[in-house]
């Protein structure tokens, strides 16, 4: 670690068992960074984090002096560019199959789904929770360890430039990306400079190595136009398309998983998926032209798949208790956009509702949208229909546009606020309902899921005692 950052070191620290950057969930033996963000400075947390067990602590030159005599430290210029350059190292040695994934959506459910498949076949590390971002990325590629057989590291970006750093420190054998679409729009002129965004997944990709694209996305072309400038020759396509290298036959939708026929470069594959949707299936395409590419076992990664489950806030369904029986909440609060919308909606019309219940969407804010951004909005207005949900709660200022283009029977509630939204929603669930709540992060529609979620759990108290 001391070598691999060109650290000084400070005291006598131990072997480092691990590598840590909040000092909350540190566990003992770890290494802690102290990164300095953009709301908290790392080196802050240091003596707790050593007294939590820390076997040394990462410090910027400028603050060491701040600590006492004989803390087990190592010293660096810049702490986060100590963890990029330990990530470097950890992906120097290793020798694991890696493949690195974007895409504007469904990028941490595919990275997900490629740990458990690939994990089927040999140990595979896989970036935790969302960490694609200029910490995230490095701090994931520095707990890979040696003896992996699979890496599989997710990048995100809303600016353009972004992905180009973190790709040249994961150096991928398989570059994915699962679509292009209107997402952090407002930082971009057009969805092409998106895809050219996305495009830059490319500059890291090994010699010899390939490109994973979708073939049903009007991007294709410039996409693998991108990975052929960049000298990637194996282009592999997945969808419905015709043509498709990897290309799905038939698909039966279900409320909480799915069962798929798919052609993977002329061997047929027979998958279930543990989680409903036909943009998930899509994405398992995906899934299965890596682990192909990788050489890994393909019976043993479609067979795990049917172990994916959705991750907090990307469709978990919870059970509310409400007078007379149940409700069904399904919880898509983690985030929006408009694809990710439209798939929720039509996720939520398959799921049943019980007698008398209704399918009820509660919808909060897509952000990032641009000057289009109402129309964005007012343009779900379709996809409620074609879904035939019953009743629509909105909130939040560009969730107006949709609320005006709403027919009557279908207006539910509107507030400009998620808070001032729940009370709505609460008064309005009644058994056999199932509702669907979702938005951007920054819409809060997280809060109100939990909000509903104790609400009615105490309500059940309530209940049982009347």
């Amino acid at each position: 670690m001391q070598a691999a950052m060109g650290a000084d070191v400070h005291g006598t620290p131990a072997d480092a068992t691990g590598i840590s950057i909040d000092s909350r969930t540190l566990a003992p033996g770890d290494a802690f960074f102290a990164i300095a963000g953009e709301n908290s400075d790392g080196h802050a947390y240091v003596a707790k984090a050593l007294d939590a067990g820390a076997s040394v602590a990462v410090v910027a030159r400028e603050k060491a002096d701040a600590f006492p005599e004989g803390a087990p430290l190592l010293v660096v210029d810049d702490v986060l560019d100590g963890l990029a350059a330990l990530g470097r190292a950890a992906r120097a040695r290793s020798e694991a199959g890696i493949v690195a994934v974007t895409g504007s959506v469904g990028k941490t459910t595919t990275k997900e789904a490629l740990h458990i498949a690939l994990g089927a076949d040999g140990q595979t590390h896989a970036s935790a929770a969302s960490y694609n971002n200029h910490w995230g990325v490095p701090l994931s590629l520095a707990r890979l360890p040696r003896e992996a057989r699979y890496g599989v590291f997710e990048i995100g970006m809303n600016h353009p430039g972004e992905i180009t750093p973190l790709v040249r420190m994961v150096r991928p054998q398989v570059a994915v990306v699962t679509t292009v679409e209107p997402v952090h729009i407002a930082q971009f002129s057009s969805i092409e400079e998106i895809a050219d965004a996305k495009a830059e997944i490319f500059d890291g990709v090994e010699p010899g190595g390939a490109a994973v694209l979708n073939l049903d996305n009007p991007r294709f072309p410039r996409l693998k136009a991108a990975a052929e400038a960049r000298g990637i020759a194996r282009i592999v396509s997945f969808g419905e398309s015709a043509g498709a290298d990897v290309r799905l036959k038939e698909a039966a939708l279900h409320s909480y998983c799915s069962v798929a026929v798919a052609d993977v470069m002329g061997m047929p594959v027979t998958f279930k998926v543990g989680m409903p949707g036909r943009h998930i299936v899509q994405n398992m395409l995906a899934v299965l032209a890596t682990a192909k590419l990788l050489g890994a076992d393909m019976a043993l990664a479609a067979l795990a798949l049917s172990r994916l489950k959705p991750p907090p806030g990307r469709g978990v369904p919870l059970q509310l208790q409400v007078r007379g029986g149940q409700a069904t909440l399904l919880d898509e609060s983690y985030n929006a956009n408009p694809a990710s919308m439209r798939a929720a909606l039509d996720v939520l019309s398959r799921t049943p509702v019980g007698p008398r219940g209704r399918r009820i969407a509660v919808l909060g804010d897509m952000l990032e949208l641009g000057v289009d951004g109402e129309a964005h909005h007012a343009g779900l207005a379709e996809a409620i229909r074609v879904a035939k949900i019953d009743q629509v709660y909105c909130c939040g200022p560009l969730m107006h546009a949709l609320w005006q283009a709403l027919p009557s029977e279908r207006r539910g509630g509107y507030a400009i606020h998620a808070t001032h939204l729940e009370p709505m929603v609460a008064a309005a669930i009644r058994a056999g309902d199932t509702l669907m709540v979702k938005g951007s992060n920054g819409s809060r529609m997280g809060p109100l899921v939990k909000s509903l979620a104790e609400r009615f759990r105490a309500g059940e108290d309530a209940l049982l005692e009347g």
